[in-house]
Protein backbone atom coordinates (compact mmCIF):
# COMPACT_ATOMS: atom_id res chain seq x y z
CA UNK A 1 0.00 0.00 0.00
CA UNK A 2 1.42 3.08 -1.48
CA UNK A 3 0.28 6.74 -1.96
CA UNK A 4 -0.70 7.83 -5.18
CA UNK A 5 1.78 10.48 -5.28
CA UNK A 6 4.25 6.82 -6.03
CA UNK A 7 2.17 6.02 -8.87
CA UNK A 8 3.60 5.30 -12.35
CA UNK A 9 1.98 6.62 -15.52
CA UNK A 10 0.02 3.48 -17.11
CA UNK A 11 -0.47 2.02 -14.31
CA UNK A 12 -3.65 0.36 -13.09
CA UNK A 13 -4.16 0.78 -9.23
CA UNK A 14 -7.24 0.48 -7.07
CA UNK A 15 -8.07 2.61 -4.08
CA UNK A 16 -7.44 1.29 -0.71
CA UNK A 17 -8.13 4.28 1.48
CA UNK A 18 -8.29 7.97 1.97
CA UNK A 19 -7.16 10.07 4.60
CA UNK A 20 -7.06 13.30 5.92
CA UNK A 21 -9.45 15.39 7.72
CA UNK A 22 -13.38 14.89 7.30
CA UNK A 23 -13.40 17.78 4.84
CA UNK A 24 -10.60 16.40 2.70
CA UNK A 25 -11.77 12.44 2.63
CA UNK A 26 -15.72 14.44 1.61
CA UNK A 27 -14.30 15.79 -1.16
CA UNK A 28 -11.97 13.16 -2.35
CA UNK A 29 -15.17 11.41 -2.14
CA UNK A 30 -17.22 13.49 -4.35
CA UNK A 31 -14.78 13.18 -7.02
CA UNK A 32 -14.74 9.00 -6.81
CA UNK A 33 -11.89 8.22 -4.75
CA UNK A 34 -13.64 5.85 -2.64
CA UNK A 35 -11.82 2.44 -1.50
CA UNK A 36 -12.02 -0.44 -4.00
CA UNK A 37 -12.48 1.68 -6.83
CA UNK A 38 -9.86 0.99 -9.60
CA UNK A 39 -8.24 3.97 -11.81
CA UNK A 40 -5.37 4.44 -14.21
CA UNK A 41 -2.65 6.73 -13.65
CA UNK A 42 -2.38 8.70 -17.05
CA UNK A 43 0.49 11.20 -15.85
CA UNK A 44 2.75 12.05 -13.09
CA UNK A 45 5.10 14.48 -12.43
CA UNK A 46 7.04 15.31 -9.27
CA UNK A 47 3.74 13.96 -7.06
CA UNK A 48 1.22 15.36 -9.14
CA UNK A 49 -1.07 13.05 -11.30
CA UNK A 50 -3.60 12.85 -13.74
CA UNK A 51 -5.96 9.90 -12.56
CA UNK A 52 -8.57 8.49 -15.48
CA UNK A 53 -11.64 7.11 -12.74
CA UNK A 54 -15.17 6.57 -13.72
CA UNK A 55 -14.86 7.11 -17.17
CA UNK A 56 -13.51 10.79 -16.28
CA UNK A 57 -9.96 12.54 -16.10
CA UNK A 58 -9.18 14.17 -12.94
CA UNK A 59 -5.82 16.53 -12.11
CA UNK A 60 -4.83 15.64 -8.37
CA UNK A 61 -2.00 17.67 -6.03
CA UNK A 62 0.54 15.90 -4.68
CA UNK A 63 -0.71 16.95 -1.57
CA UNK A 64 -4.14 15.55 -2.26
CA UNK A 65 -2.43 12.31 -4.13
CA UNK A 66 -0.21 12.17 -0.62
CA UNK A 67 -3.61 11.47 1.01
CA UNK A 68 -4.97 8.51 -1.46
CA UNK A 69 -3.45 5.12 -0.66
CA UNK A 70 -3.29 2.39 -3.44
CA UNK A 71 -2.46 -0.55 -4.58
CA UNK A 72 -1.76 -2.52 -7.68
CA UNK A 73 0.19 -0.91 -10.58
CA UNK A 74 1.30 -2.44 -14.21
Amino acid sequence: MLPLTFAKAGEHVMVVSVGGSPEVRKHLGDLGFVAGTAMDVVSSHEGDVIVAIRDSRLAITKEMASKIMIEGGK
